[in-house]
């Protein structure tokens, strides 16, 4: 079998190998001729721990290549970015392009998956918008959706053990596709239509994102009273039936911070939870960034000097390289906005340099700094001894005491 992957991202290219180390002849597409030329000499262009060591192998196998344009395939995956406008509709287009792409390719008794994010009804538009280049194929090719549901930093092992949702057009688009991931999935596979999985995919992250919210708003209530808020939930985990997530600086990544808008644009009567905890998880980037800018005005006063400030971190989560949607990144840019000529130290431990931050090295930057702002849980951060000669803001609890 051979198998088309239409985006090589976080997950398309993650998936391509472990089909390829499967056994499965593999086309990775991508538009970024970077991206393209990287993984045809076994260089991953992400961060995921053992995963260059299987494109290394699977490249030098001849199981694996990447290329711009798409070529003939049995199988033909969509996993491309699905981002959201400026008003928080989303934005299908990536996916529309790349189904228009392999469109020309498609023969009787191929199988089509999106794997993208993607609001209820995506499959079945895409599935209209091919039978209407190519009406011939109309009930001849299997079409499905099946969602991603992996953590980065352990995409091998989920990849492979996690359970999938898989949601045919029709019965048989869905064997089709149990018949595709049963050959690298060990996980069960577990049969519906597609606007049920594509619902399944936001219904998750939705999910995570009113949990968040909930020790998000936790972390305000408690910064007024005067309460440790990590201690607070320390002690109320203690009960049985209670299992409230850590607070941070807001919420990120393409998928928590997005998939929820894909809810509330279709049904905004309906979504007042899923809507009230992306305003409260957006708030409270904004509510740490003007908790730095006051502490800046603060030292300014008190010493009547400018501060050294190290904004530690720019990721979306902990020890990856993943900066989409991260809230770290957004009070940065605003601390900077707000504060002409303040000197600024910005520290991502997993990227080597930025078009936009001038990066430092995140001992240097502790040393130098008066104000420290922890933005993201990094490992190495932990290292840092505590120094109560600092102002140290911690969004993210690298010290909870």
């Amino acid at each position: 079998m051979k198998a088309c992957f239409m985006g090589l991202g976080y997950i398309g290219l993650p998936t391509a190998i472990i089909a390829a180390n499967n056994g499965i002849q593999i086309v990775g597409v991508d538009i970024n001729p970077k991206v393209v030329e990287m993984t045809n000499r076994g260089h991953l262009h992400i961060i995921e721990p053992g995963m260059e060591t299987l494109l290394k192998k699977v490249v030098s196998d001849g199981m694996l290549k990447a290329t711009i344009t798409p070529e003939i395939s049995d199988a033909y995956f969509i996993v491309v970015p699905t981002p959201f406008k400026g008003n928080h509709e989303p934005d299908i287009s990536y996916v529309e392009s790349a189904t228009r792409a392999i469109t020309p390719c498609l023969k009787e008794g191929d199988l089509y998956v999106i794997e993208s994010t993607s609001p209820v009804g995506t499959t079945d538009k895409m599935a209209n918008l091919i039978f209407s280049i190519r009406p011939e194929l109309k009930g001849k090719i299997f079409i499905a959706y099946c969602p991603e549901r992996v953590l980065p930093g352990n995409v091998i092992y989920e990849l492979v053990h996690n359970d999938r949702v898989i949601g045919g057009m029709d019965e048989a688009s869905t064997d089709k596709a149990i018949e595709f991931y049963s050959q690298f999935v060990e996980g069960t596979l577990h049969r519906t239509n597609c606007k049920t999985a594509e619902m399944c995919k936001l219904t998750e992250n939705s999910s995570r994102d009113v949990q968040i919210a909930f020790a998000n708003e936790l972390s305000l209530i408690c910064d007024k009273a005067g309460i440790n808020v990590w201690e607070l939930i320390n002690l109320a985990n203690k009960h049985p039936r209670v299992n409230i997530l850590q607070p941070g600086c807001g919420v990120g990544g393409h998928c928590i911070a997005v998939d929820p808008y894909f809810i509330t644009a279709d049904f905004p009567i309906e979504s007042q939870i899923i809507s009230k905890a992306r305003e409260i998880n957006n708030y409270k980037a904004f509510w740490c960034a003007e908790k730095v800018e006051n502490a800046m005005l603060k030292f300014e006063l008190e010493h009547h000097c400018k501060p050294v400030i190290a904004m530690m971190g720019l990721a979306f989560k902990p020890d990856i390289d993943d900066l989409r949607e991260a809230p770290a990144k957004y009070i940065t840019t605003k601390v900077m906005q707000s504060c002409n000529n303040a000197d600024i130290l910005i520290v991502e431990p997993n990227v080597e340099e930025h078009k936009v931050f001038k990066l430092t090295n995140y001992k240097e930057a502790y040393e130098k700094a008066d104000i420290v702002v922890f933005l993201v849980a990094h490992s190495v951060f932990k290292t840092l001894s505590y120094d109560n000669t600092k102002v140290i803001l911690d969004f993210c609890g690298i010290y909870k005491k």
